[in-house]
């Protein structure tokens, strides 16, 4: 079992990232969420509980567990605050466990009113954000205009600071998109309350992470959205605002590319997509129906319904080469047990010719054709199951033929959305004992 470990969505995110790091974080000392906002949704279910993080590292789940915000993530206060409240209600205490990057930029009510007012603009080309504010936050952040999470240790330096930012997106709000703006003292005002609530959890995360590491700490680093939505290698523009690649892990953090270890790979046995932007292997009617029912196929933020397909080998293989995996994690296998037979996108085409990478531009992804590989389907029920042994001969040689195309082994097989309903393969390198 490596040391420290990347964990990663392979697809378009909605990969089940949540159950795979819970299930994980029993054998770390520390699960440090390294990017993207609160338009993140991680579901887990522990026992009649069924939590989602948007923040939180999954990892707070496990009692002793330090869960750490870092500098890569944008951090909307009043989010986090609620979130901290919405899971101790359920029985998960945070205390002291919960650090959050100083360095961390902040997501502000000015924010949400952007990226909503341009969304809207943008008529039938819509991205399909959350409206949470995220892309606006990261745009300031590489505007060098953004507020930190450390400014609001002093509340003169918050106020001038928010002033000068709020002055600017208001005229923005007014000329560009007619909207309406923000009250100065309201914003700050209301703010300074919550800075005194979210002061507590903050420390230079790169530092500590770095020092834990020195003394023998094992961390777990949580990626939030899934590698086809990376800034710089998903299909731009319909991608999130930030690195999800598992690159992302050290800029994200502070800990230097060679301390993070070996990096895991999560992806559904099937592939879905929320919001708009090519999706190649993307099912119609009645098959893509049947996935979305059978797998709750929802977003856990935003309720909106997944577009639902098959698995996509071109841009699996592509996430495995960016992030260097050394394993994969396959969820929601019990999804596919009704189907005879199960189509895997295996090659694209266009203009008759096929194409040996994952195109960058949105353009030729949309023309693409894909060769599909027809799989025997099993037609048993895998719910549950927690021993390889135990799946059908048909489920197994799916996901051999899924490791054999992407050219990576699996450690993990997810047979339900419990902690206990998971097969570990013992022959994998990035394996846990249960």
């Amino acid at each position: 079992m490596p040391k420290n470990l990347v964990v990663v969505g392979v697809q378009w995110g909605d990969e089940g990232k949540g159950k795979v790091v819970d299930a994980l974080a029993e054998h770390f000392d520390i699960v440090a969420r390294y990017q993207g906002g609160a338009n993140a949704g991680h579901t887990v279910v522990v026992g009649e509980n069924k939590f989602v993080l948007q923040l939180l590292p999954s990892g707070v789940l496990r009692p002793q567990k330090v869960a750490v915000i870092g500098n890569g993530v944008v951090v909307d206060p009043e989010a986090l605050l609620n979130e901290v409240e919405a899971i101790g209600k359920l029985g998960i205490e945070v205390g002291d466990r919960l650090l959050v990057s100083d360095r961390a930029h902040l997501i502000l009510p000015y924010h949400r009113a952007h990226e909503a007012a341009a969304e809207a603009a943008r008529g039938a080309g819509k991205i399909g954000t959350t409206a949470k504010g995220i892309g606006p936050a990261y745009e300031d952040k590489a505007g060098r205009r953004g507020l930190r999470t450390c400014d609001l240790r002093e509340p003169e330096i918050f106020r001038r600071k928010c002033a000068g930012v709020l002055a600017e997106k208001n005229r923005l709000a007014s000329a560009v998109f007619g909207g309406g703006t923000l009250d100065e003292g309201d914003l700050v005002d209301r703010y300074y309350e919550i800075a005194r609530r979210i002061v507590p959890y903050l420390t230079n995360v790169s530092a500590y992470l770095n020092h834990a590491i020195d003394g023998g700490k094992c961390v777990l680093f949580e990626g939030a959205q899934g590698t086809l939505l990376d800034m710089d290698h998903g299909t731009f523009p319909f991608v999130t605002s930030s690195s999800a690649a598992a690159g992302g892990a050290a800029t994200g953090t502070g800990v230097g590319p060679t301390r993070l270890g070996t990096v895991m790979g999560v992806s559904k046995a099937y592939t879905t997509r929320v919001g708009s932007g090519p999706f190649p292997t993307e099912a119609a009617g009645p098959d893509a129906d049947k996935i979305r029912e059978r797998g709750s196929e929802f977003g856990a933020v935003t309720g909106r319904p997944r577009r639902c397909g098959w698995f996509d080998v071109v841009a699996a293989r592509y996430s495995a080469r960016l992030n260097g995996l050394s394993a994969l994690a396959i969820t929601k296998l019990d999804i596919l047990d009704h189907l005879a037979e199960i189509p895997v996108g295996v090659e694209y085409e266009i203009d008759g010719q096929p194409i040996a990478e994952f195109p960058a531009e949105i353009e030729v992804l949309e023309r693409v054709r894909v060769r599909y590989q027809v799989v025997p389907g099993w037609q048993r029920s895998t719910f549950g199951l927690h021993e390889w042994a135990e799946l059908p001969q048909k489920a197994r040689d799916y996901l051999h033929f899924l490791a054999d195309q992407v050219g990576t082994e699996i450690a993990m097989v997810s047979t339900g959305p419990g902690r206990d309903q998971t097969i570990w393969l013992g022959n994998s390198s990035v394996v846990i004992s249960p």
